[in-house]
């Protein structure tokens, strides 16, 4: 490994008990301000529907900027073909002056889960018509720019008198800071084409290759080459659950979650072929020797903790905390250093 690392986050699945959901809630909410007194420079959260989860990542993040002052918060990922890119404009730009500018937007296109259950729902009709492609993400993008609506003539009248029209609030920079989900060589040319920056975790097609390694330096090669000379970020996710703080009883968990997750790994999922690593659970000393040996890391500066789901508040802490104190400064993070690339 010769890049270090600058940067650090993680990625929650803020869990909750169906029958009484607040206290998972709140207790996400409670996370990303432990992870930000701890000094990790973003925290995100999944978006997902019909599961007890954050199955709105614009309202949980409004939630989470009045409870923090420092760290990025981001979403992780919203999928485009349930939103309406104008509103979804709207929510987001709210949560990004609510923030003052601490927004990531990770999006993704296609047909999103569960769709034949509530595409219907969310588009009050016959969904399938709909576009779901790569250009409705470039539609919401191009409602942040905040370009007037209409031509020079059009006004639109309030109580604070006439006004041009536009998007409102105007989050200057949002635009900036939006972020693709890619797992396929097509979805990262099209992110990098476009200048969205990559999100690249544990999920990938087996495109040319078995090896997820290899797949995932190849698609990273992909998304840079399409960039050109524009600017742009990458962040690597991991599954990363170091014991070292743990009690025997909590070891044995994290143990067994491995053990229950290998057999995706030894060889390519379903149709598309969908490619996993192993997950990370040990001594911290092994982890790094772990990651030291990663291919991928090299190229990249930015890593995402991704936690497991199902686990308890305690043992988020425990492995945040491990985390940041054991393996981040190993890899050569530091707070400094982390304030330096944030410039």
């Amino acid at each position: 490994m010769t890049q270090a690392i600058t940067r650090i986050g993680f990625l929650t699945p803020g869990n909750f008990d169906n029958a009484n959901p607040y206290p998972g809630i709140e207790g996400t909410l409670e996370l990303i301000g432990f992870g930000e007194r701890l000094g990790f420079d973003s925290a995100w959260v999944r978006q997902r529907h019909l599961e007890p989860g954050i199955g709105s990542a614009a309202v949980f993040l409004a939630a989470a900027s009045q409870r923090t002052s420092r760290i990025e918060l981001g979403s992780a990922v919203i999928q485009i073909g349930y939103e309406s890119p104008f509103r979804l404009a709207e929510d987001l730009s709210m949560v990004d002056v609510l923030s003052r500018g601490r927004l990531n937007v990770g999006l993704s296109a296609g047909v999103p889960p569960h769709s034949q259950l509530i595409g219907h729902l969310v588009h009050d009709g016959d969904w399938t018509q709909h576009d779901l492609s790569h250009q409705r993400i470039a539609r919401f993008r191009n409602h942040l720019d905040g370009a007037y609506l209409g031509d020079d003539d059009t006004f639109v009248q309030t109580p604070f008198g006439p006004q041009r029209p536009r998007l409102q609030p105007h989050a200057a920079g949002l635009a900036d800071r939006l972020w693709y989900g890619a797992g396929s060589q097509r979805s990262a040319r099209w992110a990098g084409e476009n200048g969205f920056n990559l999100l690249t975790g544990n999920v990938i097609s087996g495109e040319g290759t078995d090896d997820f390694h290899a797949a995932q330096i190849n698609l990273i090669s992909t998304w840079r080459a399409a960039l050109g000379d524009k600017a742009g970020r990458v962040a690597l996710g991991r599954v990363i659950v170091p014991t070292d703080s743990a009690p025997a009883s909590r070891i044995a968990k994290y143990q067994a979650y491995a053990a229950g997750r290998l057999e995706r790994t030894l060889k390519p999922q379903g149709e598309r072929r969908t490619l996993f690593p192993r997950d990370l659970v040990g001594p911290a000393e092994q982890i790094v020797e772990w990651l030291r040996d990663d291919p991928v890391l090299p190229l990249v500066d930015e890593l995402r903790l991704e936690l497991p789901y199902e686990f308890a508040l305690s043992e988020y802490e425990q492995i945040l905390t491990d985390t940041i104190t054991r393996i981040a400064p190993a890899l050569g993070w530091s707070a400094q250093a982390s304030a330096i690339a944030a410039e």
